[in-house]
């Protein structure tokens, strides 16, 4: 069986074979007196031609299943009862080619009387037999042909569903940084306490775990050694103090950034002894020569009294100062002192207002009395 199989997927022996499947009905034909051949009948030779069709057909199919047959074995070899089959299908190829060689046998061999259409029963039924038998070998290749394409496809969606799948660099690389041990090994870990069916394994922690720990270790060593050994960083309550003194320096800078944005319109008098003192040495240095040193006035008015000559609020004191008077020989200051520095001098020769001059100027402008101050809201009941 496995020669006959082997001559089927052979190329050059599956030429031969064929050959012989062809040529031996054409030899049995030919026996016989050519006088008394029935083979010269219209309906034999339309028989004898669909007979020749469905052998050539039988030969292209029983290739093909032999071909499939044959891949299959070659790449599995799991299947082998299709295998059986092979030899069967080349059993009845050639029990056909048989029984083809039989039915042409000449017609006086058996006498008959039935006769149909020139062609005598014998011979008429013997060639009806051979094309239902080829359709019968026909038919059972075409299920064998099915069965082998079936199986197949089962082989190789078993072997899809049994391949490994690849994993992916980030799961190899996941399954090291936790080391999982397989469910399989889990007998191997089993510590044999069992909690309302929860089990005790005796796992590692995973890696990263681990690792992570030993980091936590090196940074409090590190920790212990710069803030509490040699003390090159600062502990918190030191921090506190750092950040509260600058905190106080960005205040003081925000302070001087805002006050230098006052003006005429939003001075205010300032009361404190810091702005006093600087303004105090303000005036010493920049209006003690027209104004006197106590305030009594030389060239310049008399600062002590209630007269004012432009006016004697806080607001009108930073705009004399800051502006000047040109056409009465004082000069503006506002290139010379900052906004501060003017509300500050500006709220000195305020404060020179009712104290004892010297030698003080007389009275010079109008009198100025302050407005009343709104009376305070009583608080509520």
């Amino acid at each position: 069986m496995r020669s006959l199989f082997q001559a089927y997927t052979n190329p050059l022996k599956k030429l031969q074979m064929l050959a012989l499947v062809v040529a031996l009905p054409l030899a049995s034909i030919a026996q016989g007196p050519p006088k008394e051949s029935e083979l010269s009948n219209p309906l034999a030779q339309v028989l004898i031609v669909i007979i020749f069709g469905l052998l050539l057909a039988i030969g292209l199919l029983a290739n093909v299943v032999m071909g499939a047959a044959g891949n299959f074995l070659q790449r599995y070899q799991t299947d082998q009862k299709s295998a059986k089959a092979l030899p069967i299908i080349a059993i009845l190829l050639l029990s056909s080619l048989s029984v083809m060689a039989q039915d042409a046998a000449p017609a006086e061999a058996t006498a008959s009387v039935t006769h149909f259409a020139g062609l005598s029963a014998y011979t008429f039924y013997s060639l009806i037999a051979v094309i239902g038998l080829e359709l019968l070998i026909m038919f059972f290749l075409l299920y064998n042909l099915k069965r082998l394409l079936s199986a197949e496809k089962t082989v190789i969606a078993g072997v899809e569903a049994t391949a490994p799948k690849k994993e992916t660099s980030w799961q190899v690389w996941w399954d090291k940084a936790n080391s999982f041990r397989p469910m399989k090994e889990e007998a191997q870990i089993d510590l044999g306490h069992n909690y309302d069916g929860i089990r005790e394994l005796d796992n590692r922690l995973p890696p990263w775990w681990l690792y992570g720990f030993y980091v936590t270790i090196v940074f409090a060593g590190i920790y212990l050694w710069r803030y509490h050994v040699v003390h090159s960083a600062p502990l918190s309550q030191e921090e506190l103090q750092i950040a509260l003194e600058k905190a106080e320096k960005e205040k003081e800078a925000y302070l001087k950034l805002a006050a230098n944005k006052v003006d005429e319109n939003t001075v205010v008098y300032l009361e404190d002894a810091t702005a006093m003192l600087e303004g105090k040495k303000i005036y010493a240095a920049n209006c003690a020569a027209c104004h006197g040193p106590d305030g009594g006035g030389t060239v310049g008015p008399n600062f002590t009294d209630d007269y004012w000559l432009h006016g004697g609020s806080i607001q009108d004191i930073f705009k004399t100062v800051k502006y000047g008077v040109p056409e009465k020989g004082m000069k503006s200051w506002k290139d010379d002192l900052s906004p501060v520095q003017i509300a500050q001098v500006s709220s000195f020769i305020k404060s020179l207002k009712g104290t004892k001059a010297t030698n003080p100027k007389e009275p010079q402008g109008e009198l100025y009395a302050e407005p009343e101050a709104a009376p305070a809201t009583p608080p509520a009941q």
